[in-house]
């Protein structure tokens, strides 16, 4: 190869019901990726026991991601989805970049500190070296191009260090064996192994937030049910949870400005903006000096059109597991011959006998 193949990489955590932001922030994304890219589309199951050792039904967890995958317009047979602990080459290569990064890196890793909270010392080992983790994920595959939030670009930032030293460490057995590309990092040559994977973040609701407190991202662990439209929420429900979202008591502005220190009303227009494909500005051109109980039975409709089709299709894939498990075990397949051969390569650069 004189460069690297263009490749989208990204992955869904099996913990809990999935909810709009996860569907705005990541899966929508991936299904309009998919036209142009070669994409890998991942269940990380692996991750899940970093936020609870022990699940009661993990195999539905994964199900249900993959269906909701599935359900969004995901295309199974062009790309690849998988789960992340039915190819071995993701432990192995995390292990390797235990050893590529520093532990002052970790130490900046700010999700760390929010997840592992004031006991860190009880926190466990995997919570923190987990970034390790999301590095292999990505460059097992070598991949080029991530889909992330806001929230996610500091370890995608880790992902470059991570491949940037083992680039540099290696860089002579790297040439030797004949697996490198030559590329450009800011100025310096590099004869390199893993690219420097670019984030993909775009579209007007990157990060949405609590329909309780816009202050908070929208979670799957949050106590209150109605904090979050879940991706299996009947019509009935999205519409009490749309009509009890917290507001203010003024109107929609008619320019952006008119947003600034108002989180929850902010929040609202970014998820109608985004379920109909608009901006922020043209939300408010329609809706500007209208109250919140015109606006909300607006979105209301809107949500209801946008993911009805996906719960429904959701339902029906839950109610066949037998086909969500093939679709898992031939996408592991393929995942797998591509991994064996970079961890083939990787340790013919690092001097492993097998």
């Amino acid at each position: 190869m004189t460069e690297f193949k263009p490749l989208v990489f990204s992955g869904v955590q099996p913990t809990g019901n999935l909810h709009l932001g996860n569907y705005l922030g990541a899966i929508r994304k991936f299904v309009a990726l998919q036209a142009n890219n070669d994409c890998i589309y991942c269940v990380v199951d692996m991750h899940a026991l970093t936020a609870q050792l022990v699940h009661e039904d993990m195999p539905n967890q994964t199900r249900s991601i993959t269906a909701a995958f599935l359900a969004a317009g995901i295309d199974p047979e062009k790309h690849i989805v998988f789960n992340q602990s039915a190819v071995p080459g993701h432990a192995e290569l995390a292990w390797i970049f235990n050893c590529v990064a520093r532990i002052g890196w970790m130490n900046r890793m700010t999700q760390f500190k929010d997840k592992a909270g004031k006991d860190r010392e009880q926190a466990s080992l995997g919570l923190y070296a987990y970034p390790s983790l999301m590095a292999a994920d990505i460059l097992l595959y070598r991949a080029t191009h991530v889909p992330v939030g806001d929230d996610q670009k500091q370890h995608l930032e880790l992902t470059r260090d991570i491949a940037m030293k083992f680039n540099l460490d290696y860089m002579e057995h790297i040439r030797r064996t004949g697996y490198g590309i030559d590329i450009s990092v800011g100025d310096e040559p590099v004869h390199a192994y893993f690219p420097m994977v670019e984030p993909l973040i775009d579209g007007p609701a990157p990060r949405v937030m609590s329909l309780r407190d816009g202050t908070k991202k929208m979670s799957k662990s949050d106590a209150s049910d109605l904090s979050r439209i879940n991706l299996l929420d009947d019509e009935e429900n999205i519409s009490k949870k749309i009509r009890k979202a917290k507001t203010d008591p003024d109107g929609l502005p008619s320019e952006i400005a008119g947003l600034a220190g108002r989180t929850e009303a902010d929040n609202l227009v970014g998820i109608y903006a985004a379920l109909a494909d608009k901006s922020k500005a043209e939300v408010l051109s329609e809706f500007g000096g209208q109250q919140f109980s015109v606006f909300k039975p607006a979105l209301v409709d809107l949500a209801v059109h946008v993911l009805s089709p996906i719960t429904t299709e959701m339902r029906r894939l839950m109610a066949d597991p037998g086909h969500i498990d093939a679709v898992l075990r031939d996408g592991s397949a393929r995942a797998r011959a591509r991994a064996d051969v970079t961890m083939k390569q990787v340790r013919d650069i690092i001097g492993f006998l097998y």
